[in-house]
């Protein structure tokens, strides 16, 4: 009777099991049916949110060459570790590890990561070599991520900084041509669907959806070996005479292009400690300054432009001073009747002032407008100033002494413009920074007669010569062109007496000009201050190098008993 009455119990929890295993394979059935049918996009969208991930390409910035071919700014890739706060914090004692490896002092580090754990995304640090990035990717830390970028190089170093300018760590350009293209150069960044592990990191490319365009390359008119020579002579020169500045511009006369663009002190834009403001402004375009006597070739050419001065025309400057409006003007000594060439020669104020006071405030203002001074240089550089030249109600005396070179203000890339002028037979042409296309023609305009560019330079050669300010301008075997410069520099309060800025503007070859070159000196400190003992011989040394290496003929080889033998600017 006892076992009868167990046979049912022992059928119902049989039963009881039974439906409660159906129930579960049904649920799970169920959840089958939902997940894989019903609400199969839901589930493969949350999937793929813990999985898959859509990152950027990061877009190549385009490189810039010289006009060679030669590399001067170039991308080259890097990684950067980036953390998810939250995550690291699981893996709080071992922050330490990633913080050593990183140099980076690690109560630091924890003390940042704790003060961002509600944040998604902190950067640690950026731009490491891509072998230290491995060795951060071994630590296999939660939370700490790689992320490609590329760092701008410079293999020039400080040689071109100035006018290469430099990006920022995001590979955007800050300063000179890096900014003045950054649009050219500045890529479009891609993007990608990638498969993240548990660690996040990326196991494999699923979609590209955007490729990545990389930023256009330039070629720039700069002449790297030119660039190289420019730096080394005013670095020497500045050091030498123990200036506290010095700015070099040489340009092709007959496009424009600036062939090498150098500045002391200079820079290194690799080392990002060393990016500090005054350094890194380029002072050839950025900086003004009275240019002094360097300016009287173009008082020279407005009056031979009148048609009422011609080249042998004489002017008394004795007995050595000349008083305007109750101001006196002087010269070193008293010249007594010169003609034009002669006040270019001996550099007299008193001269240059009676030629310029004898013509009408337009025809003397407006050949310095012409000339291209109180406007920038179409050159396009950032920061580019265009300097000063008042045009109204000036008195006479004012117009005096800009003849020369003094109530005007320009920059050291104007001044190599205007001579370029004078080189190129009275045709002017803008600036370029760009290598421009040798098939095509390049404009310019007239703004003197070819023969008023004629004479001043020949007036300039004697400038050259033996009996002139400048013979350590001189060049074997090349006639050479140009004019001195010294100017009292201006401080608070009016000039000072002991303080001179030291100029040298100069062609070759001067039969049939090919390169213009300003050079600048800010207050040599050594003796010497003259802009033909500072300036001249580094333009000799820097033009001569620039002749050579540019294959240009010489034009002052003299033919005796049928051999060639060297000749001089005497």
């Amino acid at each position: 009777m006892k076992k009868q009455g167990r046979a049912p119990h022992y059928k119902l929890r049989r039963y009881t099991v039974l439906a409660v295993f159906m129930l579960a394979v049904a649920g799970l059935l169920w959840r089958a049916l939902d997940m894989q049918v019903l609400n199969q996009a839901f589930f493969q969208k949350q999937g793929d949110a813990r999985h898959l991930r859509v990152v950027k390409i990061p877009a190549y910035r385009g490189d810039i060459y010289d006009r060679n071919g030669e590399p001067l700014a170039i991308s080259t890739p890097v990684d950067s570790v980036w953390v998810h706060p939250g995550e690291l914090m699981a893996a709080k004692k071992r922050i330490a590890e990633l913080a050593r490896l990183l140099s980076i002092k690690p109560g630091i580090l924890l003390k940042k990561v704790e003060r961002n754990a509600r944040r998604e995304f902190m950067y640690v640090r950026r731009h490491i070599q891509p072998d230290l990035g491995k060795k951060v990717r071994a630590l296999e830390l939660p939370g700490v991520y790689l992320q490609r970028e590329y760092k701008r190089y410079y293999p020039a170093g400080e040689v071109t900084s100035h006018v290469l300018g430099f990006s920022n760590v995001d590979d955007r350009g800050q300063e000179g041509l890096e900014l003045a293209y950054d649009e050219w150069l500045t890529g479009v960044e891609g993007a990608k669907r990638i498969v993240r592990d548990r660690l996040g990191r990326a196991v494999d490319d699923v979609e590209r959806l955007k490729a990545a365009e990389p930023g256009k390359t330039i070629n720039l008119s700069i002449d790297r070996r030119l660039q190289y020579l420019s730096y080394r002579a005013l670095k020497s020169a500045v050091k030498e005479h123990r200036a506290i500045a010095g700015s070099l511009v040489l340009m092709d006369v007959h496009s424009g292009e600036v062939l090498a663009m150098v500045n002391q002190p200079s820079f290194n834009a690799n080392d990002r400690s060393q990016l500090k403001p005054g350094v890194y402004r380029n002072r050839a375009v950025t900086d003004v300054f009275e240019p002094g006597s360097i300016m009287k070739p173009f008082t020279i050419a407005a009056a031979l432009e009148t048609g009422r001065w011609h080249p042998k025309d004489n002017v008394h400057t004795s007995p050595g001073y000349y008083r305007v409006q109750g101001n006196l003007i002087k010269d070193m000594r008293n010249y007594g009747k010169i003609n034009l060439g002669e006040i270019i020669l001996k550099s007299s104020n008193v001269g240059i002032s009676k030629v310029a006071l004898s013509m009408d405030q337009e025809q003397q203002l407006g050949m310095y407008a012409k000339f291209g001074f109180g406007v920038d240089t179409s050159s396009g550089f950032p920061g580019e100033r265009s300097g000063n030249l008042r045009r109204d109600n000036l008195s006479d005396f004012e117009r005096a002494t800009m003849s020369f070179g003094y109530s005007i203000s320009v920059t050291p890339i104007q001044l190599a413009r205007a001579y370029s002028s004078l080189a190129a037979d009275g045709v002017i042409h803008p600036v370029s920074f760009l290598m421009l296309d040798k098939n095509k023609k390049i404009e310019g305009e007239q703004i003197t007669s070819k023969k008023t560019a004629r004479q001043i330079r020949r007036m300039m050669e004697r400038v050259v010569s033996a009996e002139g300010t400048a013979p350590k301008a001189q060049i074997a075997n090349y006639r050479v062109a140009g004019k001195t410069g010294t100017v009292h520099k201006y401080i608070s309060g009016g000039y000072a007496k002991d303080r001179y800025l030291s100029f040298f503007a100069g062609m070759a070859p001067a039969s049939n000009p090919k390169l213009v070159m300003v050079v600048i000196l800010d207050e040599p400190r050594n003796g010497k201050y003259f802009g033909g003992q500072v300036a001249a011989p580094v333009f000799s040394k820097v033009m001569s190098g620039a002749l050579r290496l540019l294959d240009i003929p010489p034009d002052n080889l003299k033919v005796v008993s049928g051999k060639k033998m060297q000749g001089n600017n005497a």
